[in-house]
């Protein structure tokens, strides 16, 4: 069993253990049975014995081959690294060494079969990687002061990603691609608008902080994707926000144009009206008006104060303008939600493109 909740995980499996030796025991000392093949060296009889329980066989060969088998149940630690969750690898080393004669009495080699596992064998979460790396040493181990021949095996465990990908990833890039629909509703719906990003928002918090992660202190490939979404997300309401006060500013902007009270153009445009009159801030305000040079059919109208004022027309530069093509007025935050719709998308498809082939590249 691998825990998934620790990094020190517990691998569980019954193991078939296969020792074979030459025996020192020479032919004058042999006490043969009435079995072929199997032979009994007197001063190895008190040794076999203790090694025989329950599931343990001894033979012992005519060649002086002695063949001790074992089934047993044996539970490892293993150390696991989790920066790759969940497409990480784990490698799990299994040590098996003599624990009280050095390397110049027992020389442990593995033989041409190796380990073998059997085909039947299915993991809920991994898939066993396939050929399992056996190697032989010769090392000092300072606890027992002194050198031991050592045989490892490495298994190799890659995690099946297809429980993530159904439970995380496809349902958190729904929610994102769900949140730009936004972008499309007005602010003549601002509740729905609203309702819609911070339900995503709480959807992406609720389906990361139940998931099956686990709890290390430092970065994983899930934690990237749960910011990259909820970043997203954020981002879609953080545009709301901003394209609301940018409304709130134009029309604001809309309501402070002045009214020109009706006056008879005739007048005007013959030069004869002496006053122009406006209504500014709940007052009549007037002015004389006088005419300017200017091309012939065009009058202009100038106060007392001296050169013409720029029109009221461009103060709302800054949240609307007109488009000097179409002649059409451009509202800012209108123009912002256009943008959006396609931006949005645009960086969250890029965050996906470098997320995964460099996941995979590593994974591998």
């Amino acid at each position: 069993m691998l825990d998934k909740f620790n990094t020190n995980a517990f691998i569980s499996f019954g193991l078939g253990f296969i020792l074979m030796w030459l025996s020192e025991a020479t032919e004058a000392h042999m006490n043969y049975t009435a079995k072929p093949r199997v032979v009994l060296p007197p001063n190895y009889v008190k040794e076999i014995a203790t090694l025989t329980h329950k599931f343990t066989s001894v033979t012992l060969y005519k060649n002086k081959t002695v063949r001790y088998a074992a089934r047993m149940h044996a539970i490892i630690a293993c150390q696991m690294e989790f920066q790759l969750y969940p497409m990480d690898i784990q490698v799990c080393p299994i040590y098996i060494e003599s624990f009280s004669s050095n390397n110049q009495k027992v020389k442990l080699r593995w033989s041409d079969s190796g380990v073998t596992l059997n085909p039947e064998l299915k993991l809920l979460q991994y898939n066993l990687g396939q050929p399992l790396e056996l190697e032989e040493s010769d090392g000092y181990m300072p606890e027992k002061v002194g050198n031991f021949s050592r045989l490892t095996v490495y298994f190799r465990f890659e995690r099946q990603i297809g429980h993530h990908l159904i439970q995380t990833f496809a349902p958190s890039s729904l929610v994102v691609m769900l949140s730009w629909f936004s972008f499309w509703l007005g602010l003549d719906a601002i509740p729905g608008r609203v309702t819609l990003l911070v339900t995503c928002m709480l959807t992406l918090v609720t389906m990361f902080t139940g998931a099956d992660i686990p709890p290390v202190a430092y970065v994983k490939a899930l934690d990237l994707w749960m910011a990259g979404c909820m970043l997203s997300v954020f981002a879609a309401l953080a545009e709301f926000v901003v394209v609301k006060v940018l409304d709130v500013q134009y029309q604001y902007q809309v309501n402070r144009i002045p009214k020109v009270l009706p006056m008879r153009i005739s007048n005007m445009e013959k030069g004869q009206c002496a006053t122009v009159a406006s209504w500014e801030g709940g007052a009549v305000r007037s002015r004389k008006a006088t005419q300017t040079p200017t091309t012939p059919g065009q009058t202009s109208l100038q106060g007392n104060g001296g050169p013409p004022k720029p029109a009221r027309r461009q103060s709302l530069l800054s949240v609307a303008w007109t488009d000097t093509d179409t002649g059409v007025e451009k509202i800012m935050w209108r123009e912002i939600d256009k943008v959006s719709r396609a931006v949005f998308p645009i960086l969250f498809f890029v965050f996906v493109l470098l997320y995964w082939p460099i996941l995979l590249m590593k994974s591998s």
